[in-house]
């Protein structure tokens, strides 16, 4: 082959004609990088077979080294198939026309044009889009209505469009719309024969090519509802089913029954591929099963393997699951091991969509003297905390399990110095509510007099007003007394009154009020209620509020009829 040809495929595939409809910059800069150009398009490719083999190579080294690789959740630019989902048909027929166009210049390739053109066909039909099969996106409802609770059913919303294996060296990304089991299916027969295979050596060392993809034991598992498997008969493939949706659920069944050697052949399997089964999509779940229904000496083993990597696990979508499993279930010498490697980036996990989780964990399972590094982090960051959408179950978390006087005197401080804005916070709400809810009485006290004055302004106010409702039903009488007044005003307008009930959110506040409060006071604000009926009608809210109060005014009604010793006169 002219080495041009590679060259021209450089420049014409690698560079110049990224198609304009890439939506993620980091996939088109990718498709468009150096590493693309040289690794899947440079000099040495004799055949279509090769140049699907150095794509995958280069997938590889954008999983493994490419500083666009980080994370859990990073584009997989060269996977063929990847890229087989992004491109479209149309630009596929656009490049064939570029070549077809007779006003090309042709010269600078001289005769290689014709072997240049055949090579850009086949490169192109592997590109071509194959709508069906992704026509139904992967991690829906394949999981069935009989989920039976276990983890990787589509019931636990991984939240990825097209889950892939992170397992190191798998062609299979994160993003990628394929899974191990489809494989054999969507590529080319020339990438499945290619040496050592294209999922690389993670899956079984020593295997013979055909191992790198889906088994037959595998295909036969899910293809053959008929046969009760056990797991002695997965033996040697355990990582292959753990990788798998429909195996990786098989094996968390099975591992609740299992006997002691079946654990032991599970066990034996796991471990080598440990750390890559705990970023896995499917394979985390299997590890956390594992924690919970191992031996105990295998549980240690298996713990020890997080140490040194729980900082990074924590931070990873589905490793910060095993984090929280491994808190859980592990002996308390490895908790505390697990957990000081987390001291100097505690904020940085608070603050994280899946560490924040771990931070939790720590708090509701780890001693409290073994985690004050922890706690103590947060001191003059509560407010800031309790404003933030993760920070603020964390701190719900410390005011649940930190008994410590110190720390709760510190957060409680912070906390009431703040009520007012920190009851109108979309997050912020919530620590509050948490307060009234599970506090101590002088704490709620302490809240409720802070917000007294503002009552009416707060219960208008969309997260503010569920404090207020909050309020009202864990409070003692005489400070709902005190909120009623407030609502009833001074006169005998009810001006306050007539704007709560108008209001979106202060209604919900009303009906609160009638349902909490004693007898005598819901008699009084009744009878301020029945003479505003008919002009609530008119306001948007009106009709909804007026039918729903119409029913707490009758069955209010009804209690005091009830409990009247001359029901019959109260009627007359």
């Amino acid at each position: 082959m002219n080495p041009a040809l590679a060259s021209m495929m450089a420049s014409q595939l690698g560079s110049g004609n990224v198609p304009p409809f890439y939506d993620n910059g980091a996939v088109a800069s990718a498709v468009q990088s150096p590493v693309m150009d040289s690794r899947v398009l440079g000099g040495g490719l004799t055949s279509g077979q090769n140049l699907a083999a150095a794509a995958s190579d280069s997938h590889n080294l954008g999983r493994m080294g490419s500083p666009m690789g980080g994370g859990a959740l990073q584009s997989p630019f060269v996977d063929p198939m990847y890229l087989q989902y992004m491109r479209t048909s149309e630009y596929a027929a656009a490049q064939l026309s570029a070549l077809n166009d007779p006003s090309a210049d042709r010269s600078y390739l001289g005769n290689s044009y014709v072997n240049l053109l055949e090579l850009q066909k086949a490169y192109l039909s592997l590109l071509s889009p194959q709508k069906s099969q992704y026509g139904v996106p992967l991690g829906g409802k394949s999981g069935g209505s009989n989920n039976h609770g276990y983890y990787g059913n589509s019931a636990y919303g991984v939240g990825m469009s097209y889950p892939g294996s992170p397992v190191p060296n798998s062609p299979v990304g994160p993003g990628s719309p394929m899974r191990h089991s489809e494989l054999n299916m969507r590529y080319p027969s020339g990438m499945r024969n290619l040496p050592g295979g294209v999922m690389g050596a993670w899956h079984l060392d020593g295997g013979n090519m055909d191992e790198s993809f889906a088994s037959s034991l595998l295909e036969e598992f899910k293809s053959n509802k008929a046969k009760s498997f056990e797991l002695s008969e997965i033996s040697g493939h355990v990582v292959e089913f753990s990788a798998d949706q429909y195996g990786s659920r098989f094996i968390q069944q099975k591992l609740e029954t299992a006997t002691i050697e079946e654990k032991n052949m599970v066990y034996q399997e796991i471990m080598p591929q440990a750390l890559a089964l705990m970023t896995d999509v499917f394979g985390n779940y299997v590890i956390q099963k594992f924690f919970e229904h191992g031996l105990a000496h295998q549980r240690r083993e298996l713990a020890n393997k997080l140490f040194g990597h729980v900082l990074t696990l924590s931070l990873q979508m589905y490793g910060c699951r095993v984090i929280q499993k491994a808190i859980e279930v592990v002996d308390l010498d490895q908790k505390i091991k697990m957990v000081k490697e987390l001291d100097g980036n505690i904020m940085r996990c608070v603050r994280d969509q899946n560490g924040n989780h771990v931070i939790q964990k720590c708090i509701e399972c780890v001693p409290e003297d073994a985690i004050q590094f922890i706690v103590s982090t947060f001191y003059d960051q509560v407010v800031t905390l309790s404003t933030h959408p993760y920070g603020c179950r964390v701190i719900q978390r410390v005011l649940e399990h930190c008994e410590d006087p110190t720390t709760q005197s510190k957060v409680m401080d912070e906390i009431l110095g703040a009520v007012s804005m920190l009851a109108q916070d979309q997050y912020g709400n919530y620590v509050v509510q948490h307060v009234l809810e599970h506090g101590k009485p002088h704490e709620r006290s302490a809240i409720i007099k802070e917000l007294a004055g503002k009552i009416v302004i707060m219960s208008q106010q969309k997260f503010a007003s569920n404090v207020v409702e909050k309020c009202l039903t864990f409070g003692g009488p005489a400070e709902r007394e005190l909120l009623v007044n407030e609502m009833l005003g001074s006169t005998d307008e009810n001006e306050p009154l007539q704007a709560m009930m108008k209001d979106q959110f202060a209604n919900y506040v009303v009906q609160k009020v009638l349902e909490t409060c004693d007898d005598q006071q819901r008699e009084l604000i009744l009878s301020r209620i029945k003479v505003h009926l008919n002009a609530l009608k008119k306001y948007t809210y009106g009709k909804h509020i007026v039918a729903r109060v119409e029913k707490l005014v009758a069955a209010g009604e009804r209690r005091i009829a009830a409990q009247s010793p001359h029901p019959a006169a109260l009627v007359a």
